[in-house]
């Protein structure tokens, strides 16, 4: 089914999250309305404190709006339990991270195989969909490896495969090239390049332009809110702005 038939894959209508800190409140969202169709390319930007880090943990439904509503896929995603979301993360969303987090002394297959063993999926099973998402990064020679025999671009490869290993249709990469040098960056960027191409919904937060121009859409977020919202276009004339500046 293609996208503008199933309608946004995520919606989120005036979220507001509020962390209690002591005897204060501090808002690190304020109201944010926000779409996102399936097998869109988007990246999140804004300085520290912006509010960035909170919209993903919202988006991969590691975290509960204090007011305001999340959907996904059309399923609310707001008043869902622990139990829930994290059967919504296993199913539906794969997550790439900066640090790479990966079990420093699990090999690459044990790290990869990690997300199916909480899913509770057999053994036969595990095994097949383990392999086949560290051969789509290119790393069988490398399965029986630890993190620590790895190059930093390979660690990453190996996070990618465990984001993938359930298939799902979103991918939340957050500063996925931050502790890589350039040229490996570059390679990571391809393999969500190649990702997108292949029908997946990525969504990346970073603070490099370079970074950002490989999305077709910019979001900026300035004090808990949208500041901007840019969608880039293959054709340069058929750039439009989803969202103008949001007044105080």
């Amino acid at each position: 089914m293609q996208a503008d038939q199933m309608g946004a894959r995520l919606s989120l209508k005036d979220v507001v999250k509020v962390y209690e800190m002591g005897s204060s409140k501090v808002y690190a969202l304020h109201g944010v309305s926000l779409e996102i169709e399936e097998n869109e390319y988007v990246a999140i930007m804004g300085p520290s404190g912006s509010g960035k880090s909170t919209l993903m943990n919202m988006i991969g439904c590691l975290d509960v709006p204090t007011t305001g509503a999340y959907s996904l896929d059309g399923e609310p995603v707001s008043d869902k339990d622990e139990d829930e979301l994290a059967d919504i993360r296993n199913r539906k969303i794969g997550f790439v991270f900066q640090t790479f987090n990966l079990v420093p002394r699990s090999t690459v297959f044990h790290n990869v195989e990690l997300p199916l063993v909480y899913g509770g999926v057999g053994r036969l099973e595990r095994r097949r969909l383990t392999e086949q998402a560290i051969e789509r990064v290119g790393l069988l020679d490398r399965m029986h490896h630890k993190p620590n025999e790895l190059s930093g671009g390979q660690r990453q490869r190996v996070a990618i495969a465990r984001a993938l290993v359930f298939n799902p249709s979103i991918i939340l990469a957050d500063e996925p090239t931050g502790n890589l040098d350039s040229k490996t960056g570059k390679e990571i960027m391809a393999m969500l390049d190649e990702l997108h191409e292949g029908g997946h919904t990525i969504i990346l937060v970073t603070h490099e332009d370079d970074i950002a121009m490989h999305a077709q859409r910019v979001i900026h977020l300035k004090d808990g809110r949208i500041e901007s919202d840019v969608s880039k276009p293959r054709h340069p004339e058929e750039s439009k702005t989803r969202l103008s500046v949001v007044p105080d």
